[in-house]
């Protein structure tokens, strides 16, 4: 059975406290839901703390980036990265940018950050690192706050799972939250094992057939980590 739009926008706040619980999200970085009855709008969080969002925190955006809210309130200045990636791929409903530390070394260095482990499958055979100089020169502030940015950045990510960017964190897609909230994870969790396991010797890497079984696999899972982590960030819920 479907969930109604309450109990999604209701997943979505608690996606927000999960990612911070879980080292993803600290003061900054968001977490977005595609609108299930409008294609053309998502929802995400006012601008604020992700660790402090509730269901009556979240407010509508368009796929140009422009706020619909009856109330005023403003949202993150990177919308941008969630409109223009709802607007190149229809497949994704769930969007998550982070600035999760294991993962920043990967978009700096020639490190290319694959799987490691059967858990990081959905990260293929590399993941692709957006560079903003290429789309707006060597002066900016690395943020994406225009749409035309957002487009550059949803071009780099393509069909992937997940996109660094160089110098500020990383972009992670899902079919749901739940996908979404588990590939952000995991990208942290397997580029934290990747720098480990670099310090030993060569990196023995899944295969791309075994990145592509091994995604499937979990994705046949996803509500077993979403229930505990649910119940975690529930327990610290104000």
């Amino acid at each position: 059975m479907s969930k109604s739009l309450d109990d999604l926008l209701q997943d979505l706040a608690i996606a927000n406290r999960i990612l911070v619980n879980e080292g993803v999200l600290d003061g900054f970085g968001h977490i977005s839901l595609r609108h299930p009855e409008r294609a053309d709008r998502f929802f995400i969080a006012r601008s604020m703390a992700p660790g402090l969002v509730c269901a009556d925190d979240l407010l509508q955006v368009d796929l140009e980036g422009a706020v619909h809210d009856e109330r005023g309130r403003r949202t993150y200045v990177e919308r941008f990265i969630h409109s223009a990636i709802y607007a190149a791929r229809p497949d994704v409903h769930s969007v998550v940018h982070s600035h999760s530390p294991s993962i920043i070394p990967f978009g700096v260095t020639g490190a290319k950050l694959r799987p490691i482990c059967h858990m990081s499958g959905f990260l293929g055979a590399t993941t692709p690192v957006y560079e903003i100089r290429h789309s707006a020169g060597e002066s900016t502030d690395l943020l994406i706050s225009s749409q035309a940015l957002g487009r550059s950045l949803a071009q780099v990510l393509g069909q992937a799972s997940v996109a660094l960017m160089r110098g500020h964190g990383s972009v992670t897609v899902g079919h749901s939250i739940e996908q979404a909230v588990f590939r952000a994870i995991y990208t942290e969790k397997s580029a934290h094992l990747q720098m480990q396991a670099m310090r030993l010797g060569e990196i023995n890497f899944l295969t791309e057939g075994e990145a592509q079984a091994t995604s499937a696999m979990n994705d046949t899972h996803l509500q077993r980590p979403w229930e505990m982590w649910k119940r975690q960030a529930l327990k610290t819920w104000d």
